[in-house]
């Protein structure tokens, strides 16, 4: 099993024909993902990457029955993409935009709850489920099926820490990122929830980093509900002057419950597995599934 796409999953993608729809959708093909066509407004009826090009979801998802949706459009028209995606009863929606202004996503956030929908994102690297589905832009060669699950604030650092696990002879089961923008669809503590009740998910990686209380939470929904499944958790920024952005937009300590310090902490509290690396984790992986 696994969460939020596998190889059942039909994904469209809007935002089809543009540079970085085309090539992260080639990349996706290539990796045996089922992209059953895309959106772009006044291209309906074309073909691009062999795959039918529609005007607008609700025609794309009557035609193909796509249940997915990956977003590569612009950051000015992402939030409508989003809520197209869930008008059109798309149930995953993963946002790879970046730099979408927050008042529309304040708009799309409550616009998708109300459809019921599952928003990944904005400014994610998307999701994985290995050997199944790449709906995303992460490396697919990283990334090898196996059951510890892993959900993470920081793209480049769900390579890694997918790649140390592998490194010790296991696998991922589903890989999450949900991305570092202030305002994204799903939290830590959701993330860390689908996961943690998947069946065949035996471990999880939690990567957060500073800025915000997304870490604390999931740490204390897992301590409050979690079942016998060790997590394995670890925080960037721990260098990171107090009071400036670094990196992602919700990365700025705004106190002191903010820095990477009191987060460790207070996952350590809850028992989840902290490591002070990213070098760290395929090591401890493997210790607390031994």
């Amino acid at each position: 099993m696994s969460v939020l796409v596998n190889k059942n999953s039909k994904i469209i993608v809007q935002g089809f024909t543009g540079s970085e729809g085309t090539f992260h959708a080639g990349q996706m093909i290539e990796y045996g993902t089922d992209v059953v066509g895309g959106v772009t407004p006044g291209k309906g009826g074309q073909e691009h990457l062999g795959k039918p090009v529609f005007d607008t979801v609700s025609e794309a998802v009557l035609q193909t029955g796509a249940d997915t949706s990956i977003i590569f459009v612009p950051p000015a028209f992402a939030a409508d993409a989003i809520m197209e995606a869930a008008e059109a009863g798309i149930g995953v929606i993963i946002t790879i935009t970046e730099g979408i202004p927050v008042a529309d996503m304040i708009k799309a956030y409550d616009y998708v709850k109300r459809k019921g929908a599952r928003l990944v994102g904005p400014n994610c690297p998307g999701v994985i489920t290995p050997e199944e589905a790449k709906v995303g832009i992460m490396p697919g060669f990283v990334f090898r099926k196996g059951t510890v699950g892993l959900v993470s604030k920081s793209g480049t650092l769900t390579y890694e820490a997918a790649d140390q696990v592998v490194r010790q002879g296991l696998g991922i089961s589903t890989a999450i990122g949900i991305g570092g923008d202030p305002i994204i669809g799903t939290t830590t503590r959701e993330a860390l929830e689908l996961l943690i009740r998947d069946p065949e998910t035996d471990c999880v990686v939690m990567i957060g980093e500073i800025g915000g209380q997304l870490e604390a939470e999931a740490a204390r929904w897992y301590r409050d509900h979690g079942s016998n499944k060790p997590v394995v958790g670890f925080i960037a920024g721990e260098t990171a002057p107090a009071g400036r952005t670094m990196g992602h937009a919700g990365a700025i300590v705004g106190g002191s419950d903010d820095t990477a310090q009191a987060k460790k902490r207070i996952m350590r509290e809850c028992g989840i597995h902290v490591v002070d690396s990213p070098a760290q984790i395929g090591i401890k992986v493997k210790e607390v599934l031994a």
